[in-house]
């Protein structure tokens, strides 16, 4: 293949990733991410921001994965701090894929406590990842403060983002767990039956955690 023909593919895909058709951009994101090269990385950044497709974003982010760190990096920690929510969460996404540990310090408190509950989940797999040994339980003591947040979905990745931090969280999830809040209360109970049995479903946890607190359990004897 010459260059004047690689450069019509790849100007060819670059066009395929702002297509109306979702199969198109999907097509071209694996174009891209198969034969990557530098001048990606800026419209791969770019679209994730706005892509509407949950396929094609997480192909998008797949594509990046196949790029030089080097490259996407300094990119997607530029991306962490933007304004527009979808930005900051494909961004944090994508560095949990990386895991580089260099995006660490970009894995802010702000951003672990985000408005935007994508972000904020984005921000606590990425944090899950990216955590150096000796900064578990401060990661700990600001997730835990999270607790009780959202729906079951949102519920469900807090506890795991807690769980994979494995024993480190147990003070914090102690303290949360006689809490005033039934559902931070409820949800610290379930959390530590996860740490406990990893095999427990988080649907009946929380349930349990619930009839618990109810009836007066761990939250009342905490006060």
């Amino acid at each position: 293949m010459t260059i004047t023909e690689w450069d019509a593919d790849a100007v060819r895909a670059l066009r395929g990733l702002e297509d109306d058709r979702p199969s198109a951009r999907l097509r071209a994101a694996l174009a891209v991410g198969t034969a990557p090269d530098a001048r990606f990385v800026g419209k791969l950044v770019e679209r994730c921001a706005v892509e509407p497709e949950f396929f094609v974003r997480d192909m998008l982010t797949w594509a990046l994965t196949r790029h030089s760190v080097e490259l996407t990096l300094p990119a997607l920690l530029r991306e962490v701090r933007s304004g527009r929510g979808q930005a900051r969460s494909q961004a944090l996404h994508t560095l949990s894929k990386i895991e580089d540990p260099r995006a660490w310090p970009a894995i802010t408190p702000a951003l672990l406590t985000d408005a935007d509950e994508e972000v904020a989940r984005s921000a606590w797999r990425a944090a899950a990842v990216l955590v150096p040994d000796g900064e578990r339980s401060a990661l700990a003591t600001v997730l835990v403060g999270q607790l009780g947040r959202g729906g079951r979905e949102m519920q469900l990745s807090l506890s795991r983002a807690l769980v994979s931090l494995g024993d480190v969280i147990e003070p914090a999830l102690e303290a949360a767990g006689a809490a005033r809040d039934p559902r931070v209360c409820a949800h610290a109970l379930a959390t530590r039956r996860l740490l406990e049995e990893p095999d427990a479903g988080f649907e009946s946890a929380i349930e349990e955690a619930k009839r618990i607190v109810a009836l007066g359990g761990p939250g009342e004897e905490g006060r």
